[in-house]
């Protein structure tokens, strides 16, 4: 028997987990390489993992709807036989090791058994550098299985099951870094259960994949980065003219929307060119400031938000971003946007008039230093020359991380995709 391990892969930048949603496969099931194995829910994507090797499905490690950290063990595959990449000097990306808690020291074995039971290496980490006693720990996993979140409740509720007296012990303030350690690289939860009087008629609705991911990334999202808020009145009278002018014929043949929307982000790009120290991200301590702009814009369905990535935006014209705003939302309704076209977004545009709203606060998406929310476009009377006009007027809102930026660069920015929307007009804003 030659048995290989499959691990949770890290589908998006600074995804620390992932829930198993569905199991394709079963023990004894024969696999071939890439071929799908699992669903994964993230905060950032919903997606098929494909299987690293081929073999047969020895054992699954994780039930469905478990959590496991980047890096952890999802199943074992016998690839007695069969070539694999390691044999051929290759890495593969589902097997290579991830810089999260869930790394396994290396004086563990990948699969240890301890007595009769078997311990995943974040498990063994875990108790190890708090003193847990796991032969006194009850598991919620599958079969019973102890898994890193019943070590992590269990720490945090200070009931640390211990055979004796443990190095942690010994040194109070040691113990209280390890537990900070793993409280810090863990990504915030959503609070426990609370008892909620409930009446004939209410309807409980479980908490449970993507919404719980969504959950826990806004949660993490408020909990580090100090949120500031800022707004602007757009005259948007110009851009409203000069779209529909053209949208009947560019639909006839183009095929998809000429919408407001792809002005905005057009607008967003160029300004962020112009004023870089907006599209940069916190890293504790240095601030990146990242030199492609590929902005990030919210999609909804009836139950999830995914914000998909439009790379390198300011390179690209509107009819280029209105093309890619209509592809990407098809893919994210239904169900075939990939995990690749979630990653690597810098700054993050939401099109919150699409629904109505006039004035929102929109929470940062992590890492991201700042997130624009662009309103309806809504008739309002307002002066001009001393005199009332009705006008198209919109609110551009922007929540910004206080870590990296201040009042003065957002208030700038924010003035030229003002300028620029203010400006547009058929003799100086190509569409293609």
């Amino acid at each position: 028997m030659a048995i290989e391990q499959m691990k949770m892969p890290q589908l998006g930048e600074s995804v620390t987990e992932g829930t198993i949603s569905k199991w394709l496969v079963k023990p004894g099931d024969h696999v071939n390489k890439y071929d799908p194995m699992l669903e994964v829910i993230t905060d950032k994507v919903n997606a098929e993992v494909p299987s690293s090797f081929t073999g047969t499905i020895v054992e699954l490690m994780a039930e469905e709807d478990q959590t496991l950290a980047v890096g952890e063990i999802i199943c074992t595959i016998d690839v007695a036989g069969v070539k694999t990449d390691e044999a051929d000097g290759k890495e593969n990306f589902h097997t290579e090791e991830k810089e999260d808690v869930s790394r396994e020291p290396s004086n563990l074995a990948a699969d240890t058994v301890q007595g009769k039971a078997r311990y995943s290496p974040a498990v063994l980490k875990i108790s190890q550098e708090n003193g847990i006693d796991l032969n006194q720990v009850a598991g919620t996993g599958k079969e019973g299985r102890i898994t890193r979140k019943d070590l992590v409740k269990l720490i945090n509720s200070g009931n640390i099951p211990q055979a004796g007296a443990s190095k942690a012990e010994a040194k109070p303030e040691a113990r209280q870094e390890s537990t900070a350690s793993v409280q810090l690289q863990s990504t915030p939860k959503p609070a426990e259960s609370v008892s909620v009087p409930t009446a004939a008629g209410d309807i409980e609705i479980p908490v449970t994949g993507i919404r719980k991911a969504i959950a826990s990334n806004m949660l993490r999202s408020k909990h580090e980065a100090p949120h500031a808020w800022t707004m602007v009145e757009v005259d948007a009278t110009n851009l409203v003219a000069y779209r529909d002018s053209l949208k009947t014929e560019f639909k006839q043949k183009e095929g998809y929307n000429l919408t407001y929307f792809a002005f905005f982000v057009k607008a967003v790009a160029q300004s962020l060119k112009e004023f870089p120290q907006i599209n940069s991200m916190w890293a504790g301590d240095k601030i990146i400031q990242k030199k492609d702009i590929n902005i990030s814009i919210a999609v909804a369905t009836e139950n999830a938000l995914f914000v998909p990535v439009i790379k390198n935006a300011d390179e690209k014209s509107i009819k280029g971003i209105a093309r890619e705003v209509h592809e990407l939302a098809g893919k994210v309704r239904s169900g075939k946007l990939k995990s690749d076209e979630m990653q690597g977004g810098t700054f993050t545009v939401n099109n919150t008039g699409s629904f109505g709203s006039v004035q929102s606060m929109g929470i940062i998406n992590y890492p991201q230093a700042a997130i624009l929310q662009v309103e309806s476009i809504v008739k309002r009377p307002v002066i001009i020359d001393n005199m009332i006009a009705v006008r198209d007027m919109v609110n551009l809102c922007m929540s910004l991380d206080h870590r990296v930026l201040d009042g003065l660069v957002c208030g700038r920015f924010l003035a030229r995709v003002k300028q620029i929307v203010e400006d547009i007009s058929s003799s100086n804003t190509p569409i293609y």
